[in-house]
């Protein structure tokens, strides 16, 4: 606020509380001079909820206290930190290589919301759901089917026999012999079956993963499946 902005701020406090008014002519302009060096960088209003007679007429009203210039600032300050907390920085619209340039705008903009002159800008919501997805990504999503593209799956495949081999067993609806322990190499689920590696002294020198399961584990996998294939279906 300038001086004459201030002058017009205190009219109106004087005239909700006559205890402010000051009628000695050197009183009062040292009052509007106090005044105007504590308030000097406090607008007086501003486009988005920022009012400074509001302020004032709310301290009058529910306080029993002579308003002083800190009844407005401390306001004021809290105004600014809550427009910059809820403020999320957009992406610069200069050239990123200019770090002046970038760095300029996008403290121009920080001032602009503290100062009450733009609204914060707010960060998307992630969101989670399906609703209104775009069809064209509903393709995608029933191409992909996963994390790996079938053509990168397919890519794969030879370097990783075990998992393409339980992949088509899924895909053909036949057990899935990794989903159940192997009581042979003791594999937990989802792991291959390992070999082992059998030293001049028959002592197990090292396993190594096998592309194919043990044929115990087949059959574990094999029976397990009939039995949830026999299992009543629920209603």
């Amino acid at each position: 606020m300038d001086r004459r902005e201030i002058a017009a701020l205190l009219a109106y406090i004087g005239r909700l509380d006559p205890r402010t008014i000051r009628t000695d002519q050197g009183e009062a302009r040292d009052q509007l001079a106090q005044w105007h060096e504590l308030l000097g960088n406090v607008p007086m209003a501003t486009p988005h909820g920022w009012d400074a007679r509001v302020t004032a007429r709310q301290h009058i009203r529910t306080s029993p206290y002579q308003i002083l210039p800190a009844d407005l600032a401390r306001p004021w300050e809290s105004y600014r930190r809550d427009r910059l907390a809820r403020h999320s920085d957009p992406t610069p619209s200069a050239d990123p290589d200019d770090q002046a340039a970038w760095t300029a705008e996008l403290a121009g903009t920080r001032r602009a919301v503290a100062a009450g002159i733009v609204e914060p800008a707010q960060a998307r919501a992630i969101t989670s759901g399906r609703d209104g997805i775009d069809p064209r990504m509903e393709g995608m999503l029933r191409e992909v089917g996963s994390c790996i593209p079938p053509a990168a799956r397919a890519a794969l495949a030879p370097y990783r026999p075990a998992r393409a081999a339980r992949e088509r067993a899924v895909a053909l609806g036949e057990p899935d012999a990794l989903s159940v322990r192997c009581e042979w190499c003791k594999a937990q689920p989802g792991e291959p079956c390992r070999r082992r590696r059998i030293g001049p002294d028959d002592g197990v020198r090292a396993t190594a993963p096998r592309a194919t399961p043990h044929p115990g584990r087949l059959d574990l996998a094999d029976a397990q499946h009939n039995e949830r294939a026999q299992q009543p279906v629920m209603a």
